[in-house]
């Protein structure tokens, strides 16, 4: 049985009381509270295994490598991927999508041939395509969305050609949290010959990953978005792509022999991992994997699913109140506006109240363009949120919506 309140006590900051009030966090899509065994797990590496990776032959070097290459192979096993050299470590999404454009986009592309992204896309997969396609004079276009919150798929593939040569879209926008069918995305790129890669930082701690199914040529996630640590994220591709792939950075570790005018490399996954690589970041990030694997990301899924269904049912109940997308298959978040109201201050008096959402554009400057809006606030969930804290954020927005507009 799923056990919030149980699963409640392994993360040590929802015990916490903000301006004297309890803790409501609903602000999950933009990091994730850590649970007691990933915080344990940094201490314990730095205070017992402490050694850099790949370069020692001592105990506790030995100790680190073997640890950092347990936990490629336990995400790559979590998100079903066909080898553990499939993953790359990088600081997180961001790098990882820069990593592929700035690799395999300057491999592929040439002038004349298309990148296509969606309207939805978060900054970190729009602006990499864009400056990408000004160095190669190519040519980037843009996937529609419906005011319904769903891709326009029907859009989509007219617009995919043999000039078509990436695809790069999010799995679930962190604007509206719909769930884009990124199979279908693909299997259509595929159908012209082009590459797909998918942002997954907003679908990996909500749903099971399956990238060998997918059959992406690339996805990437961050780690603190899934009760993981900060500036540690991962980039899956498919063995063939990063065999091929040149370098991103250049140093150490990265390098097979090097002279004073040459120098070759290692094979992938190193060769894209320069310098001294995150190896406490990885192996606590290893242990919020196995964390998801104990509770059961389908139990996560589900609990998840009921309370989206929830928030949804008495959000739309309050006055003013205006959801975002909701037509479509969503997850994990749910973006609003209220009437004559700025998403900035609602947050503002909401976190006097103890409860964290999120306000703004959530680096999403398109989407709100598309709705010819500003901004919007987010309230988004996790494995141990629960309806009393939906009811309490609830029960506060007619409250401070008269109060906001009184002010007006």
């Amino acid at each position: 049985m799923y056990d919030v309140n149980m699963i409640r006590q392994d993360f040590p900051i929802l015990q916490e009381r903000v301006y004297g009030r309890p803790l409501v966090y609903l602000d999950n899509a933009a990091t994730t509270q850590k649970p007691k065994c990933v915080i344990n797990a940094i201490a314990y590496a730095y205070m017992h295994e402490n050694g850099n990776v790949h370069r020692g032959n001592h105990f506790l070097s030995n100790c680190a490598t073997q640890r950092y290459e347990e936990a490629r192979a336990g995400i790559s096993r979590f998100i079903h991927a066909h080898h553990a050299n499939e993953i790359v470590f990088t600081r997180g999404a961001t790098e990882g999508l820069n990593l592929v454009a700035s690799t395999y986009g300057e491999m592929v592309l040439r002038e004349g041939d298309i990148v296509l992204v969606s309207e939805m896309e978060h900054h970190s997969n729009l602006v990499p395509w864009q400056a990408l396609c000004k160095r190669k004079n190519a040519e980037l276009k843009i996937i529609p969305f419906l005011d319904s919150g769903e891709l326009d798929l029907e859009t989509y593939a007219q617009m995919l050609s043999d000039r078509v040569r990436i695809v790069s879209v999010a799995h679930v926008s962190n604007a509206l949290g719909t769930v884009h069918p990124v199979k279908k995305i693909t299997d259509l790129a595929h159908s012209c010959g082009a590459a797909v890669v998918i942002d997954g930082t907003q679908a990996v701690q909500h749903m099971q990953i399956d990238v060998a199914a997918l059959d992406c040529d690339f996805y990437c996630f961050s780690g603190h978005k899934m009760y993981g640590p900060i500036g540690i994220g991962v980039l899956y591709g498919k063995q063939e792509h990063l065999a091929e792939m040149p370098p991103y950075q250049y140093g150490g570790e990265m390098v097979d022999k090097v002279g004073l005018y040459d120098a070759t490399f290692e094979n992938a996954p190193l060769r894209f991992e320069a310098g001294t690589p995150n190896y406490i970041g990885a192996i606590a990030l290893h242990e919020a994997v196995r964390y998801i694997e104990r509770i059961g990301i389908e139990q996560i899924a589900a609990h998840e699913k009921s309370l989206l269904e929830y928030t949804l049912q008495h959000l739309r109940k309050i006055p003013g109140v205006h959801v975002l997308g909701g037509q479509a298959p969503m997850a994990g978040l749910v973006s609003f506006r209220v009437d004559d109201i700025h998403a900035y201050d609602l947050a503002v008096l909401l976190d006097k109240l103890g409860i964290a959402i999120r306000s703004g554009s959530h680096c999403a400057q398109t989407v709100m363009a598309h709705y010819g809006i500003e901004g919007t606030a987010r309230l988004s969930l996790a494995c141990y949120n629960t309806c009393s804290e939906i009811d309490a954020f609830c029960e506060s927005m007619p409250r401070i919506c008269n109060r906001l507009q009184k002010v007006r």
